[in-house]
């Protein structure tokens, strides 16, 4: 028996045989070429091929992992007709007078080099897209037809690093979990893992040969390990510990349809977050009571212009009515830090989390603000809809906030269009909300608390940098008194106050939560039935009692 360890992206474990996916590295020879055009149509022709292949693979991953997952297939076709690539390959070729695979292969190289080499986390990722582009393009140049991930069984998946387009092929079913030398928590595997709900380790560091093919392995994502041909203690265990995992699943199908009180009557809503009107199916299947946080910014970044307000009407309107009467927060638009949209030609920054981000971006282009907020509006006419600002510092903001708002709603009427009175709150993401939030309770119906970055603010640590993981903890006493604080202010103004970042989740939190008064945890969807079990099962008084 042998025992890695990995960083784990989901909890579980998978028992089955391991299958090391390779990819097919490409040899590519440098060839003198007497023909530059006839070399270029050959690339050309490549590269349509290719974006074929990219949208079939969208179409595919929007099917199965839904639109957010799907999203990164649209970058990959964008790169194809990135000029600076086209540029380079074409500049080899004529000046090289060499054959356009060693082009590709060299541009693919030098590319992603120079993406790895950045600061940027976002930027940093992209090293991963250049290289999966090149690889397509020389696969289709060599007259190889689509490299799949081959296995007869379900197996787990153990691979150097693996690409969105080779997660994509993978047979869903045949999958139990994944585990990668490389890649972070925040890699398109991690997510891809964490929405299949398998259990998944990146970051370790296990040989890719044959002591580990077509072994039996055991991946605990608990502890983060893969036994790779246990004993028969560890078979036996483990076999254990996921039946009762499987059997905990199916209890948890029973608490659907309760409501979620505690022992001694404290009432919480359990609301659910979504990347895009695609995820309303998961927050049926999970029984949640509204949505807590509808991150409107993903219908932006699917874009490769603004959204019309037409576009964005019918998306909320649809989530208003799907969800019938019950409460739908959608976040107005919050992109910036490590969420980038080209059309929106910002500069680049030095420290994108300390900058022009998410409400700033708003109230110094107030056309793409009253654009998302005429939609939200008029959306309001169909159901429950509350409309979340995020990033505040100050009352200034929400005062300006306010006079766009009246312009849109004066708008409207001279218009003699329908609208609703949306319930009106903002995020609690930085230390300077926190710390003002008896204030700014008596301007807005609500607050809900971005825990992620808040967290990040107040100890100073870049959430997207992987070094800084070990000094990242959002159990510090300092975020716990915030939240606190945050809480007691609200209700001091009588308004509510949720969770809506990561933390909420946190099932070692729930008690803790429920002992601070918060009304409102939104949570991912898989995480609403396990978040119910707890707080039917808590005694309020008893935990102060114990605990305060």
């Amino acid at each position: 028996m042998r025992i890695y360890n990995g960083k784990s992206v989901f909890s579980g474990i998978a028992i089955g045989k391991i299958c090391v996916y390779k990819k097919d590295e490409q040899q590519v020879k440098r060839v003198k070429i007497s023909d530059i055009e006839e070399e270029l149509a050959r690339f050309a022709a490549a590269k349509e091929e290719a974006a074929r292949q990219l949208q079939e693979l969208y179409n595919k991953a929007l099917k199965e992992v839904g639109e957010a997952n799907a999203t990164i297939f649209e970058v990959h076709q964008m790169m194809l007709e990135d000029v600076d690539y086209n540029e380079s390959v074409e500049n080899i070729v004529r000046s090289q007078e060499v054959n356009v695979e060693y082009a590709v292969a060299a541009t693919g190289d030098n590319f992603s080099r120079m993406f790895a080499a950045m600061d940027d986390d976002y930027m940093r990722e992209r090293a991963a897209d250049v290289r999966d582009i090149s690889e397509r393009i020389l696969t289709i140049l060599n007259g190889d037809g689509e490299h799949r991930a081959v296995t007869e069984e379900p197996s787990i998946i153990v691979a150097d690093d693996l690409a969105p387009s080779e997660t994509v092929q993978l047979d869903k079913d045949m999958v139990l979990s994944f585990v990668t030398v490389h890649g972070s928590t925040n890699s398109h595997t991690a997510i891809l893992a964490r929405m299949m709900g398998i259990p998944a380790l990146v970051n370790t560091a296990l040989p890719m040969d044959e002591t580990v093919d077509g072994k039996l392995g055991i991946v605990d994502g608990g502890t983060g390990r893969i036994y790779v041909d246990p004993d028969e203690k560890i078979l036996a265990e483990m076999t254990k510990r996921q039946q009762e995992e499987l059997k905990k699943k199916e209890l948890l199908q029973t608490l659907k349809g309760r409501e979620n009180v505690t022992l001694d009557g404290q009432k919480v809503m359990l609301y659910a977050n979504i990347g895009n009107i695609k995820d309303l199916a998961m927050v049926m299947q999970n029984d949640a009571e509204g949505i807590g946080l509808f991150r409107s910014e993903f219908i932006y970044l699917e874009k490769e212009d603004y959204p019309t307000e037409e576009e964005q009407f019918q998306i909320y309107k649809q989530a208003a009515e799907t969800m019938a009467g019950k409460r739908v927060i959608i976040r107005t638009l919050d992109i910036g830090a490590d969420k980038q949209c080209d059309y929106f030609e910002m500069e680049h920054e030095e420290n994108p989390a300390l900058g022009y981000r998410a409400i700033r971006i708003c109230l110094t282009r107030p056309e793409v603000f009253k654009t998302q907020l005429r939609a939200l509006f008029r959306a309001s006419a169909f159901g429950k809809i509350a409309i979340m600002y995020p990033m505040i510092t100050s009352i200034k903001e929400i005062r300006r906030i306010q006079e766009i708002v009246s312009e849109v709603k004066a708008e409207l009427d001279a218009q003699k269009t329908p609208y609703g009175e949306p319930e009106q709150g903002i995020m609690i993401e930085t230390p300077a909300a926190a710390l003002v939030s008896d204030l700014l309770a008596r301007e807005v119906d609500f607050f809900s608390i971005g825990t992620n970055d808040l967290t990040q603010y107040t100890l100073a640590v870049d959430r997207q940098n992987p070094k800084l993981d070990e000094f990242y903890d959002p159990h510090h006493p300092a975020i716990l008194r915030m939240i606190a604080m945050v809480v007691e202010n609200a209700h001091k103004a009588g308004i509510w106050a949720g969770i809506c970042g990561e933390l909420g989740a946190d099932q070692t939190l729930t008690g803790e939560f429920l002992a601070m008064g918060v009304d409102e945890l939104s949570v991912a969807p898989g995480s609403i039935l396990p978040i119910r079990k707890i707080v039917l099962e808590t005694n309020v008084g008893e935990y102060k009692a114990r605990h305060h």
